[in-house]
């Protein structure tokens, strides 16, 4: 294998991962989301038999607040998850530069050695007689 054909490879295969990545991000963010949600209709289910949305209120149901907890920390891992991800795509856009660069390398270098391995042709006109 050629050292440039072990580079592209190399390069392809970081930035599939730093895809893959980035799909794992999308993916926690989305579950997080959800739970999120589901922690809402809990906390309004519980608001609503209690019949108090007052947090402060004395009687809010514990349950209640412990979901709000839930659900902000959730949130705060989504925002953290967002800042993973501008990272992640900018990482990726390097990654696909490097690769471009690794390939447009040995583009020009197989071309090269192309005109290299082919033998010369003959000089016709030395066959005629």
């Amino acid at each position: 294998m050629k050292p440039r054909e072990s580079l592209v490879r190399l390069k392809l295969f970081q930035v599939k991962e730093k895809r893959r990545q980035l799909g794992q991000l999308d993916l926690m963010m989305g579950e997080f989301e959800r739970m999120a949600s589901e922690l809402d209709a809990q906390i309004q289910s519980e608001e609503k038999k209690a019949g108090i949305t007052d947090m402060s209120h004395f009687a809010y149901p514990t349950f209640a607040k412990a979901a709000r907890q839930r659900r902000d920390n959730l949130f705060g891992s989504i925002r953290d998850l967002i800042a993973q991800k501008e990272a992640a795509e900018a990482s990726l856009a390097e990654a696909e530069a490097e690769l471009a660069k690794a390939e447009a390398l040995e583009t020009r270098d197989g071309k090269v050695r192309d005109t290299e391995e082919r033998p010369a042709a003959p000089d016709r006109r030395a066959m005629i007689g």
